[in-house]
């Protein structure tokens, strides 16, 4: 495995002989590269889009002002502001914000204002060749699991499973501990080498020992699951699968990890790392089982080294994890660690 600066001869619109060279960091790995989109700086223009469920002008407003607070210019895509039921407007104008922000020659990185519902109705409406054709820091989790799957497997670009404007840059716990790992992850091209979760949450611990080594995939557990039996079904031979969910019952965070050992996903993995899983709340709390226990019923008899406790997912202290990039788990030394960068 090795890595190289390449540049791309692609189709491009506006350019004198409709060729665009592209400088992409790729990643020889023998079935395929993984495209890596340049490192942010300060004065880059970030796009917000509003891929999942609404929000507020007032949240838009504060979300665009706290990016603007890390030293980016910001450009809102036009269907922030739109709202149709529970969704951030009709799925065509979702899609094509998304896909006119990659296009977009000014945009270097696109970032989702929250998740909530509704990205797996446009799943199938990215523009995969834009995406692919102008590699750009792609940033969201939660309900945004669903599009990285999309620009991880079809498009083959590194994305960021982390914090999002609307949702976290405005918070209380964003400034120190997440904006920190954020900005690493964004904008500097060394790995983030070992992950430990802030002092104030539990520690790594280890499920199941073993080494393992691979590229990071995964993301939030129900929407893992809603893409089985989809072309963008997870890929998850031979890589660091991680997961993590919020607002699930134990019956149901049991259920989608069984479907997932059933569907051959978690056998398939290097190893496994389990994040915050937060608002956990029984159906039954006299007929329940505690979430390690069930951890311990379903995924530690696949064998695969297993961590506990990784601070990705809906917790109020969160890494920002390049998904595509590979990673280490040590479960021996109760170890997780990222060995590549994200950007270049």
């Amino acid at each position: 495995m090795f890595s190289k600066l390449i540049s791309a001869l692609v189709p491009g619109a506006g350019t004198r002989h409709g060729i665009l060279i592209v400088d992409v960091l790729v990643q020889d790995r023998g079935e395929k590269c993984m495209l890596k989109p340049k490192a942010l700086i300060p004065g880059d223009t970030v796009a917000l889009v509003s891929p999942s469920s609404p929000s507020t002008a007032e949240s838009v407003e504060k979300a665009a002002q706290a990016v603007e607070d890390l030293g980016f210019r910001v450009k809102l895509a036009p269907g922030c502001g739109e709202a149709l039921g529970y969704l951030a407007g009709p799925d065509e104008i979702r899609a094509r914000d998304i896909n006119d922000m990659f296009a977009d020659p000014e945009v270097k990185g696109v970032f989702c204002l929250r998740g909530g519902d509704g990205a797996t109705r446009i799943v199938d409406r990215i523009d995969v060749k834009t995406v692919t054709e102008n590699p750009k820091v792609f940033l969201g989790y939660s309900d945004i699991t669903v599009l990285h799957a999309v620009m991880n497997q079809e498009a083959g670009l590194c994305t960021f499973h982390g914090p999002m404007p609307a949702s976290d840059f405005a918070g209380k716990t964003f400034p120190g501990y997440v904006r920190e790992h954020l900005m690493k992850a964004l904008c500097r091209t060394e790995p983030l080498g070992d992950i430990r979760p802030h002092e104030s949450d539990p520690p790594l611990e280890t499920l199941v020992p073993g080494v393992a080594e691979g590229e990071l995939v995964g993301g939030n557990l129900a929407l893992v699951c809603a893409l089985l039996g989809t072309p963008w079904e997870i890929d998850a031979r031979e890589k660091i699968l991680i997961l993590e969910d919020t607002d699930e019952p134990p019956y149901r965070i049991d259920r989608m990890l069984t479907q997932l050992r059933l569907a051959g996903k978690l056998h398939e993995a290097a190893g496994i790392v389990l994040g915050q899983f937060t608002n956990v709340k029984p159906k039954n709390p006299k007929r329940t089982f505690a979430l390690k226990e069930i951890f311990e019923a379903v995924v530690a008899p696949i064998g695969k080294p297993t961590l506990l406790n990784g601070c990705f997912g809906h917790g109020d202290y969160k890494v920002t994890l390049p998904l595509g990039a590979r990673a280490l788990i040590d479960g021996d030394a109760c170890r997780f660690a990222v060995l590549e960068a994200g950007v270049c």
